[in-house]
């Protein structure tokens, strides 16, 4: 036995899901809730707002307290297991309790700091709370560790509709790690994880997630013909089974899907896909150098997209980082 969860964390958790608390707002205070450096300034004020707007739908938040309600019971029985610890964070994770997530992984990485799971649950959710600096320093660490281990599937917490999970730890790891670098602006650091994720991205929906960064990033490295080499492995027969909106994104950077017809439809499909096709779309208009069309597009993200979404925070750090975006 390598060590054991502490019981009051535990019973904190505990205790929290009991009361029903299954938003980001109610989430206890902690270390990662005040820090903020290396982020651009609105990004230091705006996190904590944008989270607490998320609600979850009645059904899926009872669904989801009864699955954390089991795995504490089965961390609380099992303290020195990493599974049940992960599955802990994960499922605090789908219940907006980003922080209670974030706590609970760093106990684990003090019990198993060997463990490269560990650090590459944190750093996602560092990257949701907007922690980039941190998230960054967790993916390295998952980068380093993992590279002597077979790659493993990652069972799904949230199944899609065949059931069939889309990506490996190596996968994630690369995939976290090059957002984490591309949403500070750090793009040649971001290739160099986008390059090794594109190498073990073995099924259409991890290739369409992977290559829809890498050819964003190396639009902005003023590399397009390297992101037109990105481009060749996508085709509109891909077997996509959940990662529609980033293959089709890939399709109009190909030239084969209208940008307006996927902005219209995204439009009214929910909040997910509207920060997923809205962030892609405005970038788009960024690069091509419409500034006043990325803008509009990024402020109806930022109002109507899911707050806890990879479109949604690089909509945010675009308006961040380009001051001249927030004008009215």
């Amino acid at each position: 036995m390598k060590g054991m969860v502490p019981a009051i964390l535990i019973l904190m958790v505990v205790q929290a899901t009991a009361c029903g608390r299954g938003s980001s707002q109610n989430s206890p205070a902690s270390a990662a809730e005040t820090e903020s450096e290396g982020l651009p300034p609105l990004l230091t004020r705006r996190p904590e707002e944008a989270l607490d707007r998320i609600l979850l739908p009645e059904a899926f938040r009872r669904e989801q307290e009864r699955l954390l309600a089991e795995a504490m019971a089965q961390l609380e029985a099992e303290p020195d297991d990493v599974e049940a610890l992960i599955w802990a964070g994960r499922r605090l994770g789908y219940l907006a309790r980003y922080h209670e997530a974030v706590d609970l992984y760093s106990e684990g990485v003090k019990i198993f700091p060997d463990e490269p799971r560990l650090y590459r649950h944190r750093g996602h959710r560092l990257l949701t709370l907007r922690q980039f600096d941190r998230a960054a320093a967790d993916l390295e660490i998952a980068a380093r560790l993992m590279v002597q281990r077979p790659d493993r599937v990652e069972p799904d917490g949230l199944p899609n509709e065949r059931g069939i999970p889309t990506s490996t730890l190596q996968s994630n790891v690369w995939y976290h790690l090059g957002l984490a670098h591309y949403l500070r602006g750090e793009y040649p650091s971001a290739w160099k994880a986008y390059r090794q994720g594109l190498r073990v991205s073995r099924n259409p929906d991890m290739l369409s997630a992977m290559a829809y960064w890498a050819y964003l990033n190396f639009m902005r490295l003023g590399s397009p013909d390297e992101a037109a080499d990105v481009l060749l492995a996508i085709d509109p027969e891909m077997d996509i089974i959940e990662n529609h909106d980033y293959h089709r994104l890939l399709m109009v950077f190909k030239g084969e899907q209208d940008a307006e017809e996927l902005w219209t439809e995204a439009r009214t499909s929910g909040s997910l896909s509207l920060a997923t096709v809205g962030y892609g779309i405005g970038t788009r208009h960024l690069l091509e150098g419409d500034q006043e069309r990325a803008r509009l597009i990024y402020s109806e993200v930022l109002e109507k997209g899911q707050p806890s979404s990879f479109g949604f925070i690089a909509a945010e750090a675009e308006m961040a980082r380009l001051p001249t975006l927030q004008k009215r």
